[in-house]
């Protein structure tokens, strides 16, 4: 799972071939922040903000999305805060700069950043829902995770016994085919994380905002 990320820098949008998001956004992203999305476009992906935390049509209170930042693909279809978005194709990608998770030390988790070995900003695969909320229009995200329980780099980090998972990671060539992909077709694109991405420890992070 991935609670928390460092958002794309503006003027690093030119790495993924895209024009710099038109509105400013915070450069850490926690539960309930507005986050840069991409969405499908008629000629390139188009930027958009959206709040980290899917909150369903349905929902009649923002902290909704406190619980679902992250969507599993094993269930993504079925759970109700999921299930809309997932039939509806609503997919879209975050571009970020660092992910991170914790890593359990002598019983004790500490955070560790994890990037692209060669500095490149990299996008993450999520689906997006709309919602009114107090009468206000709100988009919103939650990132896929897969099962990472025999991945060699991303198994190190959460609870030693819990479940390990992991963010999808959508290479360069396919980030517009899974922009407009079906549902049906969207596993194709569940990739694990390659060997380009390493991590290093994180002293002044912390879960205040979860």
């Amino acid at each position: 799972m991935c609670a928390i990320f460092e958002t794309i820098k503006s003027n690093r949008a030119f790495l993924l071939g895209l024009c710099e998001p038109p509105f400013a956004y915070p450069e850490h992203t926690f539960p309930l922040y507005d986050a840069p999305i991409l969405m499908h476009g008629a000629d390139q992906p188009e930027w958009d903000l959206a709040k980290f935390g899917l909150i369903p049509f349905w929902a009649k209170e923002l902290k909704y999305g406190r619980h679902t930042y992250n969507a599993r693909t094993e269930t993504v279809a079925e759970k109700p805060s999921f299930r809309h978005a997932w039939h509806k194709n609503q997919f879209a990608l975050v571009p970020v700069e660092t992910i991170f998770e914790p890593k359990y030390i002598e019983g004790k988790p500490h955070w560790f950043a994890i990037f692209r070995k060669d500095g490149l900003p990299f996008t993450l695969a999520a689906i997006y829902e709309n919602a009114v909320i107090d009468n206000k229009a709100v988009r919103s995200m939650s990132l896929l995770t897969i099962n990472a329980d025999q991945h060699p780099f991303m198994r190190q980090f959460h609870s030693p016994n819990g479940e390990k998972r992991s963010v999808i990671v959508i290479p360069d060539d396919y980030r517009r085919e899974w922009l407009s992909c079906k549902n049906e077709q969207a596993p194709q694109f569940f990739f694990e994380m390659k060997d380009e991405y390493i991590a290093t420890p994180q002293k002044n992070l912390t879960e205040k905002h979860l």
